[in-house]
């Protein structure tokens, strides 16, 4: 089991500024922060952004990306416009993706610091009208 995730940032402001509401839609907030780092979750940390310990530029990684579980599709298309609006990029675009799943509902985006997140749902619900 994992206890939690963290990315590389070289602005906790700026990572702030994006990831807080994309936090919100699928039900982390902010736990504890400071200058070098920020921690989401719902009642512990599951999720960090943080500046490198080494004092090194913080990079994306090839090949990584964290995959956020969405209860709905339309929270998946609301966390990548949410994502693009604030200053995140597109990585791909909301939908199918049947080469993982038949049911696979997700959108790849990247953040300012280069990392690529995800939001996925499994379910064929459009939304829970909330």
């Amino acid at each position: 089991m994992i206890h939690h995730v963290s990315l590389g940032t070289n602005d906790v402001a700026r990572a702030r500024a994006f990831y807080d509401p994309l936090m919100a839609l699928i039900g982390f907030r902010v736990l504890k922060s400071s200058s070098r780092a920020v921690h989401y979750g719902a009642s512990d940390i599951v999720f960090s952004l943080e500046t490198p310990a080494d004092g090194r530029p913080a990079s994306a990684g090839n090949g990584v990306h964290v995959a956020f579980q969405a209860p709905d599709r339309e929270t998946v298309r609301r966390f990548h416009r949410t994502a693009i609006e604030n200053g995140g990029s597109d990585d791909g675009a909301p939908g199918i993706r049947a080469q993982y799943n038949a049911n696979y509902y997700g959108a790849f985006v990247r953040d300012p610091d280069g990392n690529k997140i995800e939001a996925v749902t499994y379910t064929a619900r459009e939304s829970f009208g909330l």
